[in-house]
């Protein structure tokens, strides 16, 4: 019962990560790759395990949000810069999901004109007149509609033994396309937000140390589910587009052709979980810029406070959803080139803030008796080492005129 009643941060904030522009460039590592980037979901795995148990960590023991803990640290201009790089994405991505949002409910017959501004409103309402407790159960129900995904890869009839190999066997292209294709499948699973989020809301709900074997489940549980759902959406691109020949751009485009070859339910199947993946991110992306900003610069700040003992906090969170909304309505907006520039952004930008995380969990001033292992700190670094690699290839590649 202790453990239900912990359960909620650790699994929303990894399968949050599954979000429009992850379900995005998990159709385009399918269906332009096939199964030969499976491989790679494990030790993303084993990072995002690793990474969201630090900050879950944290949050226990300091009782603080990352945000907080990066200002009393290393002081406001760091702060600045943190909050900066997290603004940058996190702008990006909540564009992205209201994006997917539209998509998604496109493919049944609902123009964006009407989808998006109505979708506004109500995770307005949502987050502005909730519980912590009441908003994080309507977030724990969404979760459950990921598993569209899997059953719309079972339909996919994959060749298992092909999936197998792929998935312990590594290959690696010094190509621009899946370099930067690496940086954004990396980017999409852990990101920025996801940390800030976590951690703040590991404070807000108040679990103490005593109770944190329980959180450590939850994070592990949701990890592992967020993974599982990754493989599977691109089992079903890689199995049904790829020998097809058959390119997509984004998530609404994989469902649509999905169709032709694995089913109208598969399709409806993979555009329901676009619809429920996009609305999960639109909730928790502008929540969670709103929580680092106001921990940041010492405002009030939590959905369990009224607008009134709050207002720079919901004032930032309806700033950050109206932009989001709002952009996607704009008629020339290139909607793909949004979707796959947030992931990038995440993984070029993250290990920024992965190398703030790693001096402060490994300070025992701070943590006491639970700083990092040494494997997690061998998992963290080489995390941001790899990025940086792989951000130095892309633009290496850029300038060498692969790109083009």
């Amino acid at each position: 019962m202790l453990f239900l009643v912990i359960l909620g941060p650790g699994v929303i904030s990894a399968l949050a990560g599954n979000d429009a522009g992850g379900t995005a460039t998990y159709s385009i590592v399918g269906a332009r790759f096939g199964y030969h980037m499976l491989w790679m979901l494990i030790l993303v795995g084993v990072s995002l395990v690793v990474i969201q148990e630090m900050c879950a960590r944290m949050g226990v023991v300091t009782g603080k949000g990352l945000s907080d803990l990066i200002r009393e640290e290393f002081g406001l201009r760091w702060t600045f810069f943190a909050m900066l790089i997290l603004l940058i994405a996190n702008v990006a991505v909540t564009i992205s999901e209201f994006a997917g949002i539209a998509a998604s409910l496109e493919i049944f017959g609902l123009t964006r004109f009407i989808s998006v501004p109505l979708m506004v409103v109500v995770i307005w309402f949502l987050m502005t007149r909730g519980s912590y407790k009441g908003v994080e159960r309507i977030f724990f129900a969404m979760c459950f509609v990921y598993f569209a995904y899997i059953f719309s890869g079972f339909m996919a009839r994959p060749d298992w033994a092909a999936v197998f190999q792929q998935t312990v066997v590594p290959s690696f292209s010094f190509d621009y396309s899946f370099i930067m294709v690496a940086i954004a499948m990396i980017g999409t699973t852990v990101t920025p937000w996801m940390q800030f989020y976590l951690q703040s809301s590991v404070v807000e709900k108040g679990v103490k140390i005593k109770q944190y074997k329980y959180q450590r489940w939850d994070v592990i549980i949701g990890s592992i589910v967020a993974v599982a759902i990754a493989f599977f959406i691109i089992l079903a691109c890689a199995t049904v587009l790829h020998p097809q020949g058959i390119i997509v751009h984004d998530a609404k485009e994989a469902a649509l052709a999905l169709a032709p070859f694995a089913g109208n339910f598969a399709a409806f199947l993979f555009a329901l979980g676009l619809f429920a993946s996009s609305t999960l991110g639109a909730s928790i992306l502008p929540l969670s810029s709103s929580y680092a900003i106001c921990e940041a610069f010492g405002w009030e700040n939590g959905i369990s406070k009224k607008f009134s003992e709050a207002p720079i906090f919901y004032g930032l969170y309806t700033l950050l959803i109206l932009v989001g909304g709002g952009m996607v309505l704009l008629p020339r907006l290139n909607l793909i080139n949004v979707m796959l520039f947030s992931q990038t952004t995440n993984g070029i930008l993250f290990p920024f803030i992965l190398i703030f995380m790693l001096l402060l969990v490994n300070n025992k001033r701070l943590m006491g008796g639970y700083t990092n292992s040494r494997f997690n700190n061998f998992v963290a670094g080489a995390t941001a080492l790899v990025l940086i690699l792989l951000t130095c290839l892309l633009l290496a590649a850029t300038f060498s005129g692969q790109a083009g």
